[in-house]
């Protein structure tokens, strides 16, 4: 009878959940039993659901807006050249910024249809092994010039070669969108460095830069899709590139780790 008796308890919980009260848990005591085992596993995967439903419920809105804005300074840009160009270099100069706004948009779409093959654990079917050293030179060599213009130390430290079994353009372009972060960010001769180590039977790569880097307050809503800080409100971007290296690090299973500790260069 106890036992029926907490079936029908169960039974009204998930009932509740299943009409949309996504607040409900199914009931557990302190002992520690088979049946309260159970609820607290259920229990946690109604947490991550829960989450899960609420990221997603202002999904549709961030991307109409940001999709928005760069679609209308495209369309008023080209109504204004309609009307008033009166040479050919006006009708270039506005070209070019509509093509602009336009490259934006569809570097979002690119970059959520990334995400969204990323998610769906497609690629790892073609898991290979990845020299992370050869990585880590290659996108070295392709941001120092960036950084030389900008004044920025960009230093490269690779102890020994290492490699991971991975996708290796996956794991260029999380790297890559660390590295870009960082030069981005970095005041003006500030400095950024790429470090690949072996700790504890553990391979770490570890981007770091001399700038204010990211508050504790923020250090987890930075890996939410669309988020972008105060700081970032004046540069471009859509706010995807850290929620893109979530995704990539989640499908390999590793673990990505942000510290206050920017500033400490090897």
């Amino acid at each position: 009878m106890r036992a029926q008796k907490r079936v029908e308890q169960v039974d009204q919980r998930v009932q509740r959940i299943i009409a949309g009260d996504l607040r409900e848990r199914l009931p557990r005591r302190s002992v520690d039993e088979p049946f309260s085992k159970l609820a607290a596993i259920v229990n946690g995967m109604l947490d991550e659901m829960e989450t899960m439903i609420h990221a997603l419920a202002g999904v549709g809105n961030d991307i109409a807006h940001d999709l928005r804005t760069p679609l209308t300074r495209a369309r008023l840009t080209l109504e204004r050249v309609h009307a008033n160009a009166t040479s050919l270099e006006q009708l270039q100069t506005v070209v070019d910024k509509a093509i602009a706004n336009l490259d934006q948009s569809l570097s979002i779409i690119t970059a959520l249809l990334r995400l969204a093959e990323i998610e769906n654990s497609r690629r790892s079917a073609t898991f290979a092994n990845v020299p992370l050293h050869e990585i880590l030179r290659e996108i070295c060599d392709i941001y120092e010039p960036i950084a030389e213009n900008k004044n920025v130390d960009l230093r490269v430290v690779v102890g020994q070669p290492l490699g991971v079994i991975g996708d290796r353009d996956l794991l260029f372009e999380a790297v890559a969108n660390l590295v870009d972060n960082a030069v981005k960010f970095v005041p003006e001769g500030g400095k950024v460095g790429i470090e690949l180590i072996r700790s504890d039977d553990n391979t770490i790569v570890r981007v770091t830069d001399s700038g204010t880097g990211i508050s504790e307050q923020e250090r987890e809503i930075v890996l939410r899709r669309f988020y972008r800080s105060e700081k970032m409100r004046t540069t471009p971007g859509a706010g995807l590139r850290l929620n893109l290296v979530a995704a990539i690090v989640k499908l390999h299973g590793f673990r990505l780790v942000i510290r206050p500790d920017g500033d400490h260069l090897p």
